[in-house]
């Protein structure tokens, strides 16, 4: 088999993809399972736990149908790289494998499928390091070398194109726009912000969209903030600056809460699941091209209805 949309992605087009919610923190606070370092891949390694991945997705899916919109399917691999998978014991090879086998996954699930369309593959990648504690010493030639090792796993899959995460430097995000670039990965890249609008680095978000456009040639497909609330972020959106048409999608948090706070949360918080689909309304009245919708932390399927009714009734049958 082979991708169906590398060459050309459907958002690009102005396609509306909706796409899943905060998975780990599903899968831990509301499933209740143990995901040592926040990773879902290993549940990759047995049947039962595909089964808990596939209903996840399908759960998402079920809204995108009644929606009438395609939907980005993402890989459960955002820990799925060497560092990470070192800390739970699995090497280079095993992580190749694990990384292969998410992407047969979501394949089957587009299979699958059949009152969804289009449906996008994204191979899943997370910071080297914890997205709430910047690397400020990695040089984007470092990011570059360590994150070529995953986007080359994805490379002979169904991937349609790779997506980076709750990343908190502009040198990782320049790294990985290039390595994806390197073989002619289509790639997207995700910047995280603390409550004041700025990477963790303190970086502001529209000199980190910018700094990464020109050091990478405008590589990237497009960009998107995620792992932050919305009230953390939408100031940071300067009225009518051009870099606003770079961002083509939101992950938000459910919580309002700080990094830190999260950090140290013994229970979710899921917020408000219709305030946040305002919010996501809001936002999309400020980002012209906005059109890539989905939820990082405290979110599940509610968050995500809530959004596709305040943003994509139009689309719905």
């Amino acid at each position: 088999m082979r991708a169906l949309h590398r060459n050309r992605l459907p958002q690009i087009d102005g396609t509306q993809l909706l796409t899943d919610a905060g998975l780990e923190t599903t899968l831990i606070f509301l499933e209740e399972l143990d995901l040592p370092c926040f990773a879902s891949y290993p549940l990759l390694g047995n049947s039962d736990g595909r089964q808990t991945l596939k209903s996840y997705f399908e759960r998402h899916l079920a809204i995108a149908a009644d929606y009438g919109t395609g939907f980005l399917l993402e890989a459960p691999t955002w820990r799925a790289s060497r560092d990470w998978g070192a800390q739970l014991g699995h090497s280079p090879d095993d992580l190749a494998r694990f990384n292969k086998r998410a992407i047969e996954l979501l394949a089957e699930v587009r299979r699958e499928a059949a009152s969804v369309s289009p449906l996008v593959i994204s191979g899943n990648i997370g910071p080297r390091g914890d997205g709430y504690q910047p690397d400020t010493a990695m040089s984007a030639d470092e990011a570059q070398a360590f994150h070529a090792e995953q986007i080359g796993w994805f490379l002979d899959t169904e991937a349609d194109m790779v997506s980076a995460f709750t990343i908190s430097t502009v040198n990782e995000g320049v790294g990985i726009v290039r390595a994806a670039a390197e073989v002619g990965m289509p790639v997207v890249l995700s910047y995280t912000t603390e409550t004041d609008g700025r990477l963790p680095d303190g970086t502001p978000l529209g000199e980190a969209f910018q700094r990464t456009d020109m050091l990478t040639g405008g590589a990237a497909a497009y960009f998107m903030v995620n792992c932050a609330h919305p009230d953390h972020f939408r100031s940071a959106l300067e009225s009518d600056a051009a870099w606003l048409r770079r961002i083509w999608g939101v992950r938000a948090n459910a919580s309002r809460l700080s990094h830190a706070e999260l950090d140290e949360a013994e229970e979710l918080d899921p917020g408000n699941p219709a305030e946040l689909g305002r919010d996501y309304a809001q936002l999309k009245r400020i980002l012209p091209n906005l059109r890539v919708y989905g939820g990082c932390c405290g979110t599940d399927h509610r968050h995500i209805e809530a959004m596709a009714d305040c943003c994509c009734q139009c689309q719905a049958a």
